[in-house]
């Protein structure tokens, strides 16, 4: 006669998977920092997450409060977290993280178009023209001499600053 605890021999085993506290532990710390990236985060940008409503409230809340409050409520979170499933989450969050980082790519990329612009005069204005054909190729021009002016009085970059202004507008035309 078998045992309850005990199984039968012509039934199959099943692998139980054994996880230690501290593996627990550290899964539950990792949600709990994911909520708090969330709670870091605008409300117009949360809107585009997939979380349940009672998350949402969550996070709300701790945006609100201060200190202690704020520090259970990140608590709280992270025990909402566990009912979630933090793939879609995490991904969504590393969508808006690099978001910002081709942003200040797409920055530095003009950044150095203008400084091509300034030092290399036509030649650099020729390949804006290229990239952007409904650029004033003769305000680019007027603009890229008065910088060089500029620099050599040492004077402040006003045009300098004007260029980039220029090319980020045809930037996001473009866009």
């Amino acid at each position: 006669m078998a045992r309850k605890n005990q199984k039968a021999p012509w039934e199959p085993e099943e692998e139980i998977i054994w996880v230690s506290k501290s593996e627990m532990k550290r899964d539950m710390e990792e949600l709990q920092k994911l909520g708090e990236e969330l709670v870091g985060l605008k409300p117009a940008v949360l809107e585009k997450f997939p979380l349940s409503e009672d998350l949402r409230e969550a996070i709300a809340d701790a945006q609100r409060f201060k200190n202690e409050a704020r520090r259970r409520q990140l608590q709280r979170i992270g025990k909402l977290m566990r009912y979630e499933d933090p793939e879609p989450i995490q991904a969504a969050l590393d969508k808006v993280r690099n978001k910002h980082s081709q942003a200040t790519a797409a920055l530095h990329k003009l950044e150095m178009l203008r400084d091509r612009v300034v030092e290399e005069g036509d030649k650099a204005i020729d390949d804006v023209m290229e990239l952007y054909p409904e650029a004033d190729r003769q305000r680019l021009r007027q603009l890229a001499r008065q910088a060089a002016k500029e620099k050599k009085a040492g004077k402040p970059a006003k045009s300098y600053r004007e260029i980039f202004q220029i090319l980020k507008a045809l930037n996001e035309e473009e866009i």
